[in-house]
């Protein structure tokens, strides 16, 4: 079984729970996932099946998006409600206020990752360490923040935020930041991630509606095609008599392809077909001497083709 499942994880599973969950009902042997949610937070999790898991990078990096409650007045060890609370006072943060402060965030930031993370420091994760209560000084880390938007005002000490970010943000530590600037503290008392690489949370299946699935016989209804998170990259077809030149990891020129590659831009991904059938995605490179398309990642092998999404 080849492709994507959009998971809905709850609260309460970890990212490894959930996944063995979609092993046991697909029966698949070969499956991961793209990007770990903590037991706290809920949201879209896309699952990766047999080849598809060799695409499970470019959804982990790519843009996130998450709703999350802030409730002010309160620090905890872990950023989070689910901490040991440091300090806590009674707060009344006026809406304007959250909507300045919110400004401070956009665009590139350094941010420094939180002890109770699976960092890896001298060897040790982080939330190793936090747990036998020893914290190192961690370095910080570029992130970009694409959008950060107040989208509800509870007074008198919550809100709800909604961010655009690249891969390695830390929400609950953005929610921390904002209330150290706020000068009273802050949590992150919920989290909802919406979407990820092309998968949407109003898209989202179940983990009961997956046996449920199973135990009627269709699941794959559920399963989306290999190439599903790839929608935002062109697609070049390969001519039938180079399909097995291109599947041998070879590089591509114009007369191995059904079309004029001229059209691309230097350093620009591509998916590569056989008809229907994704085989994999290059690179196109813009050489004086010949315009080539390099291949980084086959997704099937030579006298495979064909197979991928069955």
């Amino acid at each position: 079984m080849d492709g994507f499942i959009n998971l809905l994880k709850p609260v309460g599973p970890t990212s490894f729970q959930a996944i063995s969950n979609v092993k046991r009902i697909t029966g698949e042997k070969k499956v991961g996932h793209t990007g770990t949610l903590d037991p706290g937070a809920s949201g879209v999790l896309p699952v990766c099946l047999g080849r598809a898991t060799k695409l499970s990078q470019i959804v982990t990096d790519s843009r996130k998006v998450y709703r999350a409650e802030i409730t002010f007045g309160i620090v905890t060890d872990t950023q989070d409600s689910y901490g040991e609370i440091i300090s806590s006072r009674p707060v009344h943060i006026e809406e304007e206020k959250i909507k300045e402060l919110l400004k401070e965030f956009e665009g590139t930031i350094r941010q420094i990752p939180p002890m109770y993370s699976a960092i890896k420091q001298g060897g040790r994760k982080l939330y190793e360490l936090a747990r036998k209560g020893v914290e190192v000084k961690r370095k910080p880390r570029d992130i970009e923040i694409y959008g950060i938007v107040l989208k509800k005002y509870i007074p008198p000490d919550k809100a709800i935020i909604q961010i655009e970010c690249s891969k390695g943000t830390y929400v609950r530590t953005i929610c921390h930041d904002l209330g150290t600037k706020s000068g009273f503290g802050a949590i992150m008392s919920s989290l909802v991630r919406i979407s990820t690489g092309g998968f949407s949370l109003d898209k989202a299946v179940t983990i009961e509606e997956l046996r449920e699935a199973a135990t009627q016989g269709n699941l794959y209804r559920f399963v989306l095609p290999i190439d599903y998170p790839l929608q935002h990259i062109s697609k070049v077809y390969v001519r039938k008599d180079s399909l097995k030149f291109a599947l041998n990891g070879n590089r591509l020129f114009a007369h191995n392809l059904t079309e004029d590659i001229s059209r691309f831009y230097n350093g620009q991904k591509l998916r590569l077909y056989d008809g229907q059938t994704i085989i994999g995605i290059g690179q196109y490179n813009d050489d004086t001497q010949n315009s080539y398309i390099r291949i980084q990642k086959l997704l099937t092998n030579a006298g495979a083709a064909g197979s991928i999404n069955k």
